[in-house]
């Protein structure tokens, strides 16, 4: 709180464990923002690699660019984004009741140029976060205004190839317009051309910051691609198809995310308020054999289909209750979102042409949170977080096609209250300016509306049961932040989590599998080191456990399948301002189990990627991006599921399909060159 004239006000405060002014400020030990500076030259394969800044988090792919990454965090296989919540200026990226994946979290519209800031929380500790964030939650925003103009030309191996416009300026009155135009493409490694074609396009109008100003965003993302799935690894084994070979053709698909929103933000002498609303259409068109040729040799192609308008917003009011209160802040929020999903389908397919409706339904799902949070600083040496949230989610599911699942369908609803509670102690003088904190929580993530009002299977008319519309999380973590030395940012937390089930609704047959509940545990050591003038250095290791509280009934195996117990990085940036500049990061993936015994488990590898870029003068400069540095075959993911090949089909040895490893792998070493004139 500052003080003008007397009146007190808020500032602007930037929280951070990549900050050497982190103590004092934080709520927990796993919370953080990454700036701009820190991914300037950070190497980057994909878009959504920006959360890889987030400590702990792994992101990879196993299908075409143009589809949602796959996430890990905590010993969670996020899929496509189940567990962990994500907002771009101030907009959910995360899917309910999507047609391919519960929280589909699809980040490829991202320009990572233009990531002002990326604020994450782990874990369900602050009031502000619901629905996902069970993990935990990040919020990106985009920068209001750019230094200089830019044209950046990108071209690599495999046919990539981007050009990147964009700029700002004041247009009168203290407003800024920045504007940006994406148009990218490309083939990679795979034996069937992946032929992304991506355009992508910004336009934000803004006044003053994020405390204190506006700003309104329109954007417009736009993809298409063909898709090499994972595989049986046998296949590749056996010579049937080449390391990067496809089982079918014609996978793949198109999408599009077009989207205006809006955010404010005023502080006066009693506190702050802030609102926002966001208008999101969005689809996809999505084909995928994963299971190859169990049904023929026609192949088990299907779509997936999500056509939707969202739209919400927030509203939040602060306020400093004074001495008498030991300069409480209090904060009061109400957030609104409804998905009016006009249809979302399953249906077989042959070279992308329906042949058969699986299920096709239209759903209108629509949630409101209110939340209460009180930070207290009780003594300089102990403050308190108080949270307390409220969630009621109501979903109208109405079938509208399929065989089988003409009879489902209808009305659900639920609601969830969610406590939050955390404390700090310090700073005190250990190892430098040290703090303690301890939280804990309950959270949840929702289930898709359409498991929850289906009493029948769509693909063969059998009888299943309906599953609860959210599941909680709870979660309790205790940690430490330190400085030990000037210019060196240390963090240690030790955590838990209990879910009270692993349910997941399977895109590719339209109903809701129950997997069970599971607890967590582990614990994450982040550092952040300024060691030089230009040099940042970063590393983080992620120690995580994950059981199932009862064992498979097939197998007696309690494992929770593809939850890496072992992450690791280590990073470095330079640029102290001359004509060199680049950046260095190395990724240990440990092994992980791939079914619930654990005796199928996936190879460890570390992967290794380089920037190196050279100013041939202020307003020109080139740089050189080396991806999978050391060439490492591994693969970006690993399965245990059933697939048969075409070879497999033909012979009559198929049945209903064979277990065995399905794997995507990495691409190999891949040179980008990219030139940007400033102006």
């Amino acid at each position: 709180m500052a003080h003008a004239a007397g009146v007190p006000t808020l500032q602007e405060v930037t929280v951070s464990i990549r900050s050497q002014d982190l103590i004092g400020v934080a709520d927990s030990a796993t919370e953080g923002t990454v700036t701009a500076k820190q991914l300037a030259n950070r190497p980057l394969l994909r878009p959504a690699e920006v959360m890889e800044t987030i400590p702990g988090m792994v992101v990879t792919q196993h299908s075409g660019d143009g589809k949602a990454n796959q996430y890990f965090l905590r010993g969670f296989n996020l899929d496509h984004g189940s567990d962990f919540s994500t907002h771009v200026m101030g907009m959910p990226v995360n899917m309910v009741s999507h047609g391919h994946g519960q929280g589909y979290m699809d980040l490829n519209f991202l320009i990572p140029e233009l990531v002002g800031s990326v604020k994450y929380r782990k874990g369900v500790y602050a009031a502000e976060d619901g629905d996902f964030a069970t993990t935990g939650a990040a919020r990106i925003d985009y920068q209001r205004q750019l230094a200089n103009a830019f044209v950046d030309i990108s071209l690599g191996q495999n046919g990539y190839r981007r050009a990147l416009a964009a700029g700002s300026r004041e247009v009168g009155g203290g407003l800024q317009l920045l504007g940006a135009l994406e148009i990218a493409g490309n083939d990679g490694p795979w034996q069937q051309p992946e032929n992304l074609k991506k355009h992508n396009a910004v336009l934000r109008l803004s006044e003053g910051t994020a405390a204190k100003g506006f700003s309104l965003t329109a954007m417009a993302y736009e993809a298409s691609w063909t898709a090499t799935e994972h595989v049986p690894e046998r296949a590749i084994n056996s010579g049937e198809i080449g390391r990067y070979g496809a089982l079918s053709p014609r996978d793949g698909g198109k999408t599009h995310r077009y989207s205006l929103s809006g955010e404010w933000a005023r502080p006066d002498q009693d506190g702050a308020s802030k609102a926002g609303f966001y208008v999101i259409n969005y689809g996809l068109n999505l084909f995928s054999a994963p299971s190859g040729f169990i049904n023929g040799p026609q192949g088990d192609q299907h779509e997936q289909a999500d056509a939707r308008t969202v739209w919400g917003g927030q509203a939040s009011r602060s306020w400093f209750l004074g001495p008498a209160f030991r300069d409480s802040e209090l904060t009061a929020g109400i957030q609104l979102r409804q998905d009016r999903i006009r249809s979302v389908g399953l249906y077989r397919t042959e070279d992308r042409r329906r042949t058969d409706t699986v299920r096709q339904d239209k759903i209108t799902e629509t949630s409101a949170s209110l939340f209460l949070e009180a930070r207290t600083e009780w003594q300089p040496w102990l403050r308190s977080t108080v949270g307390l949230r409220h969630d009621e989610v109501d979903a109208r599911v109405t079938a509208t096609g399929g065989e089988f699942n003409l009879g489902n369908g209808g009305k659900t609803r639920a609601g969830q209250t969610s406590p939050k509670l955390g404390l700090v102690l310090g700073p005190f003088q250990l190892l430098g300016a040290t703090e303690f904190y301890a939280n804990w929580g309950h959270g949840f993530h929702s289930n898709d509306a359409r498991g929850a009002t289906s009493a029948v299977n769509p693909v063969d008319g059998g009888a299943i049961s309906r599953v609860p519309l959210l599941v909680k999380a709870k979660g309790s973590e205790i940690g430490m932040r330190t400085m030990p030395l000037p210019g060196w940012s240390s963090s240690l937390s030790v955590w838990q989590m209990d879910l009270a089930s692993e349910l997941v609704f399977i895109g590719d047959e339209g109903v809701t599998e129950p997997k069970g509940a599971s607890r967590r545990h582990g614990l994450e050591w982040s550092n952040y080191i300024t060691a030089a003038h230009g040099l940042i250095i970063d590393a983080d290791v992620a120690l995580s456990y994950a059981r199932f509280k009862q064992a498979n009934a097939d197998n007696g195996g309690t494992r929770v399948p593809n939850a890496i117990p072992l992450t690791a990085s280590l990073g470095g940036t330079l640029d102290p301002g001359g004509n060199w500049f680049g950046g260095v990061r190395l990724r240990y993936l440990g092994a992980y189990p791939l079914e619930e015994t654990g005796q199928e488990k996936s190879t460890a590898f570390l992967l290794t990627n380089l920037k190196l870029g050279y100013r041939i003068d202020p307003r020109l400069q080139l740089t050189l991006d080396v991806l999978n540095l050391f060439n490492r075959k591994a693969n970006d993911i690993e399965y245990w599921g059933g697939a048969c090949t075409r070879s497999e089909t033909l012979l009559g040895s198929c049945g209903g399909g064979i277990d065995g490893r399905l794997v995507h792998p990495l691409e190999p070493r891949t040179l980008r060159l990219s030139l940007r004139a400033s102006f």
